[in-house]
């Protein structure tokens, strides 16, 4: 339990009516989870505003109230601290709740359409490797040290996320490497954490059923480094167009990161193959486990990373050798006939294109490219087009199918995947709603040397449909036809 005034500062007062020495039990902003001696907290969601329920907490013995309105009617038994934005109260006083854990942490949060569960994957494993407690917040897993903690958002809210900070300042975590998702930024979800550092990968098309326009978009990530203090540094990519861009306003030590233009850290792919890349990092020649073009990048951003943190470049690049990718980015089978299947996450127009670019560029003798994919339900519809077109024309073969639909019908989503796929292209186009159905053709299509691509899932272990997450694992799926089938 915390006393009400230690757990106030810097939220942005307006006014307080009753005392501020009274017991807080814990911090809701979820109405049907206040109980006695709570702080509930009321906030102007996108779906829901918590200001409707300030008398159903009463009644369920909320002692105080954080709002930006006052209701029409109060108790004077409670305490009600009205401030200017609820959204930002709520995480600084979630930090304040648990002690500011991120102040005791090196943390290091990472933002962009694309690559942010491979940068800090990578990173925990880097710093594991050269000797640190590690924490970890992506959208696959959280781990404080080695026990695992499932995920549920690519970031928490702001009380989960301050509960797991504490829970690796108590287990001895010297490091934190986080997932900043721009919805996370856009609700305050990370106000009140002190970040050592922060990286940019990319920014490109997606989000915009809830951002509307990609300006927005482009704003939400900006304000993560914005807010950033002049303690912190940043790691951007400047060969994307925005790179510059987020470095504009930022306090933090401002550093940038490359492959094709000058940069504080340049780095040139030597060779790219199924097997590894070799790069030239900071002119020094590695080889990487991890594949593709866009790994060199998160590789690079991995490297500036641990030299801002203050690690010696001959082991950040020795441990970093040693490391594989995280669990459904590109990961990989081969069948006894050399059939090659890849898992990958790619949900977006860019990730789908970078993804069959590094097949296009690892293929030694135009082995046929068969790609199965579809595109998530209640999510950002504008992108569907574009994705089932860029699908299409580079793939040899191409099998639309669900992804996880939930509320919405997959036949339609397949239909709009469909709409911009040029003539020549819908001829070696398939459409099988049934997404094992789907892996399975390909799988049938498939020849000796070929290679199939399974996008959109990658380390999902579940298809929602409805409201119900039914078990489907796009891996266990592919082995099962392309490996124990043979046996």
């Amino acid at each position: 339990m915390k006393e009400l005034k230690d757990i106030l500062k810097n939220i942005g007062i307006v006014s307080i009516t009753g005392t501020e020495n009274v017991k807080i039990n814990s911090i809701n902003f979820d109405s049907r989870k206040v109980k006695s001696g709570d702080l509930f907290i009321a906030v102007k969601g996108t779906q829901v505003d918590g200001h409707k329920f300030i008398d159903q907490v009463v009644k369920n013995g909320a002692i105080a109230i954080v709002c930006e309105e006052m209701p029409k009617h109060t108790n004077n038994n409670l305490t009600y601290i009205k401030v200017k934005n609820s959204k930002n109260a709520l995480g600084q006083i979630c930090s304040n709740y648990f002690d500011n854990p991120s102040s005791k942490l090196k943390l290091t949060g990472v933002t962009g359409t694309n690559g942010k569960t491979t940068v800090v994957s990578l990173l925990y494993k880097l710093f594991t490797k050269l000797g640190y407690p590690c924490g970890l917040i992506s959208t696959i897993e959280n781990k404080i040290v080695e026990t695992i903690i499932p995920s549920t958002h690519t970031t928490p809210d702001a009380f989960q996320t301050n509960k797991l900070l504490n829970e690796m300042v108590k287990n001895g975590c010297s490091h934190c490497f986080m997932e900043v998702s721009s919805h996370a930024i856009d609700q305050d979800r990370i106000a009140g954490l002190d970040f050592a550092g922060a990286v940019f990968t990319n920014i490109t098309h997606d989000h915009l059923d809830y951002h509307k326009t990609f300006d927005l978009y482009l704003k939400s990530k900006k304000k993560f480094f914005d807010d950033l203090n002049k303690n912190a540094f940043v790691v951007s990519n400047i060969d994307d167009k925005n790179g510059n861009v987020i470095l504009q306003n930022t306090k933090a030590l401002k550093k940038t990161y490359s492959l094709k233009k000058p940069s504080d850290f340049k780095s040139k792919i030597i060779e790219n193959q199924i097997e590894g890349l070799q790069l030239k990092i900071n002119n020094k020649d590695v080889w990487f486990k991890l594949i593709g073009e866009f790994n060199a990048y998160n590789l690079t951003s991995v490297f500036a990373t641990a030299i801002l943190l203050g690690e010696d470049e001959a082991e950040i690049l020795q441990c970093l050798s040693e490391i594989e990718g995280p669990e459904g980015r590109f990961d990989y089978i081969k069948s006894s006939n050399q059939i090659l299947g890849i898992i990958d996450y790619a949900h977006t127009p860019d990730a789908l294109e970078n993804i069959l670019k590094t097949i296009f560029a690892i293929r030694k003798n135009h082995e046929k490219i068969i790609t199965v994919c579809g595109a998530g339900g209640d999510r950002d519809k504008s992108k569907r087009a574009l994705m089932g077109k860029i699908a299409a024309r580079l793939s040899d073969k191409l099998i639309l199918t669900s992804d996880n639909p939930r509320s919405e019908n997959p036949e339609k989503i397949i239909e709009e995947m469909k709409e911009d796929i040029d003539a020549e292209d819908k001829t070696k186009t398939l459409s099988i709603t049934n997404r094992k159905e789907a892996i399975k053709t390909a799988c049938a299509l498939a020849q000796s040397g070929d290679i199939i691509l399974v996008a959109g899932k990658g380390h999902e272990k579940y298809q929602e449909i409805n409201g119900i997450k039914h078990p489907f694992d796009d891996k266990q799926i592919l082995e099962d036809i392309l490996i124990n089938q043979e046996k």
